[in-house]
């Protein structure tokens, strides 16, 4: 048997054999506990003054935060162990339940109302935010149809235009909430998603700039949205009142410098800065750990976004195109929530409702990101498991030919020594 032929294949199966079936992927693992734990801290600094003065209790959103965490990584323990296949064949059942959910929070006396939108559905305890969902239900009902309609795709303008009218319907019934940035980061992910599937890049800039177009006809017709662009524009402007959130956040960051006034030491969040523990967490995050604390922040947001796409990578190369695209969504979705969620603390954006993913107070964004990750989590471990076959499989493979090959020589060798 030839032995270099077969140690190679061994060694790499060995090496292969340390990413076993039941393991979690582990830097996707360490980012996401960072994370988690880095947000559980700030909301319980940036919230101890709000939850005293409304709830009498100083760590009421502490509380609830770390009840979230649990649930969240409960819910993304679950995401683990149901399988891709599953996902893939209930594409179409979950786009219809996202609409569903749509237009249920529409309806009066069901959806919950806070600050003129209306984008809660109250299940007692807790308030579930409906565009949460409907963002992983969209991305994976999106990669099954990228991997069913593939060729349609790439090759006919019905193949693209067909899942963006349903996620136009989707962004539809979000801007009547109204939830403009839920509908921004849904459709900018679906996008690059289409962009990853191979469509043609004609078709998609055009569907691009009438997105853009949409967008910016919406601002321009919509009073409170001309008056966030203009006050982002120029907070300075009118400072205690349409400027009064942004420049109390730009505040905060510059007292940050370099170093941060210490975790707790805030001026901002003692009721200066409107929903600190939310929306504006990054920016007391940048007061109180400085420009050190900002940069580890985004360092791991980055490494995050890294390790989606080489997930999604690595299910591409397996052959598994939903995991693929799927990954990719998710990777997207996460990247650009926090980019535009550190681009409004930091004024370089128009103001948003849109949370620091794992890491602002809210129970739907938390568990909802933490069954994305769980889903990061699944592909990782199918296309380790797939790795591991196909070298096992070509290690037998090779071992056979090896074999056959030195019996032959041993026969042909007896034949001609009984025949000299």
């Amino acid at each position: 048997m030839k032995l270099n032929v077969i140690l190679p294949k061994v060694r790499e199966l060995k090496e292969l054999s340390s990413l076993r079936m039941n393991d979690i992927d582990p830097v996707l693992g360490l980012v996401t506990m960072c994370l988690l734990a880095l947000g559980v801290v700030m909301v319980a600094s940036a919230s101890v003054t709000v939850a005293d003065r409304n709830m009498s209790n100083p760590f009421y959103y502490l509380e609830r935060q770390s009840v979230f965490v649990v649930f969240g990584l409960i819910a993304g323990l679950l995401m683990t162990r149901i399988r891709l296949v599953q996902w893939e064949k209930s594409g179409m059942a979950l786009l219809g339940f996202a609409i569903f959910l749509l237009v249920l929070v529409l309806i009066p006396h069901v959806g919950k109302s806070v600050n003129g939108s209306t984008r809660w559905i109250s299940l007692g305890v807790v308030n579930l935010q409906v565009s949460e969902l409907v963002k992983l239900f969209m991305l994976i009902y999106v990669a099954g149809y990228l991997v069913r309609h593939g060729d349609a795709v790439r090759t006919s303008l019905w193949g693209f235009i067909k899942p963006m009218l349903l996620v136009g319907l989707a962004g539809l019934l979000l801007m009547l909430e109204p939830d403009f940035g839920a509908t921004v980061v849904l459709m900018g992910t679906v996008l690059c998603m289409t962009f990853l599937g191979g469509v043609r890049f004609v078709q998609f800039a055009s569907f691009l700039l009438l997105f853009c177009f949409a967008a910016v006809m919406l601002i321009v017709t919509s009073p409170y949205r001309m008056e966030r662009l203009t006050s982002f524009m120029n907070p300075w402007a009118d400072p205690f009142d349409s400027g009064f959130q942004l420049t109390q956040s730009l505040i905060a960051i510059g007292r940050g410098g370099w170093f941060g006034t210490g975790l707790g030491g805030s001026v901002q969040k003692l009721f200066y800065l409107p929903e600190a523990h939310t929306d504006f967490l990054f920016a007391i995050l940048a007061e109180e750990l400085g420009f050190i604390g900002v940069s580890v922040v985004i360092a791991l947001f980055c490494v995050l976004f890294w390790r989606a796409f080489r997930i999604g990578k690595l299910a591409e190369n397996s052959g598994n195109r939903f995991a693929a695209y799927l990954a990719y969504g998710i990777g997207v979705w996460l990247a650009m929530q926090a980019v535009i969620n550190i681009g409004v603390n930091m004024g370089l954006l128009p103001t948003k409702g849109l949370t620091l993913p794992l890491m602002s107070y809210g129970g739907s964004s938390l568990i909802v990101v933490c069954m994305a990750i769980g889903l990061l989590m699944r592909i990782s471990k199918e296309c380790n498991a797939n790795v591991i076959q196909a070298v096992a499989r070509s290690t037998r493979v090779s071992g056979r030919k090896a074999a056959n090959t030195a019996d032959y020589k041993n026969r042909k060798s007896v034949y001609a020594r009984s025949h000299a």
